[in-house]
């Protein structure tokens, strides 16, 4: 566990939540009842306005999926990425100042089909497959993945599946991407997928490079939550692209006439976080 002294990182003494210890450890937790009932009510009718308001954010976006930056678009958004019971669960992982990097409101079709096994950033400290991580360093936590729920999300309604402790390998998810479907059934060190059902009100945490995966979900069930990915200080937010929103002058990406000279200055393509 960490925590931030004089602008730098320090060991944090004292006790953290069972959540921050099992997301260090395991790659997940699951917090209930971080809004109530009312307040999930008001928040999933703003974010539905915002999906009737507003077209697709990605031209691609068939199945109207998504809509990004919600807490530019949500006042109650703003105030539920802020619920105190998730900043203490992910603080001693990433530090009191820590900032939501990107926030994008997922509301998945009945019988979607779910993904395929993925990470979200990293591996963060890349290894070979047989080369363990130490068990007396903890693995360093560089950003966290919350959902919360604005619906009951049973088993039935294709929850998100992770692996425990796979987060701690140093490697992408070894499945073949030419097999499709892809496997429901993908373990790390004998230690099999678990599946993150949750009610209306509670968030699923998942540290960004831990294997998973949404899942099938049965006719007549879908999934409504609202997505925000906390990261240390020192990541960048993804709120906006780097064309839109960057510290780079127009004349100085004028010059940069190389995609390598491009990036090297901050103007980099969008990737899994970007909106």
């Amino acid at each position: 566990m960490i925590t931030r002294r004089h602008g730098n990182l320090d060991l944090r003494s004292g006790p953290a939540p069972a959540a921050s210890a099992q997301l260090e450890q395991d790659g997940y937790a699951i917090l209930q009842g971080v809004l109530d009932l009312t307040a999930v009510a008001a928040l999933a009718a703003e974010i539905a306005a915002v999906f009737e308001a507003s077209p697709p954010d990605r031209p691609h976006d068939m199945r109207d999926e998504f809509r990004h930056g919600m807490f530019n678009r949500s006042a109650l958004a703003q105030a539920a990425i802020a619920a105190p019971s998730i900043l203490e669960a992910i603080e001693p992982l990433l530090g009191e100042d820590c900032h939501v990097i990107a926030n994008t409101a997922w509301r998945n079709p009945p019988g979607h089909q779910g993904g395929r096994w993925h990470i979200d950033a990293g591996p963060h400290v890349p290894r070979p497959a047989g080369v363990a991580w130490p068990e007396d360093i903890p693995y360093p936590v560089f950003a966290i993945g919350v959902h919360l729920f604005l619906k009951d999300c049973p088993l039935e309604a294709g929850p998100t599946a992770v692996v425990p402790g796979s987060h701690r390998s140093g490697r992408f998810p070894p499945v073949d991407p030419a097999i499709d479907p892809p496997p429901m059934t993908l373990s790390y060190e004998g230690r099999e997928a678990v599946l993150l059902a949750a009610r209306a009100g509670d968030a699923a945490l998942f540290v960004s490079d831990v294997w998973h995966r949404g899942t099938p979900a049965r006719a007549g069930y879908g999934r409504f939550f609202l997505q925000a990915h906390y990261g240390r200080r020192d990541i960048a937010q993804r709120i906006f692209t780097t064309d839109e929103v960057s510290h780079v002058s127009p004349e100085a990406a004028a010059r940069a006439k190389t995609g390598r000279e491009r990036r090297l200055i901050g103007l980099h393509s969008p990737f899994f976080y970007d909106a």
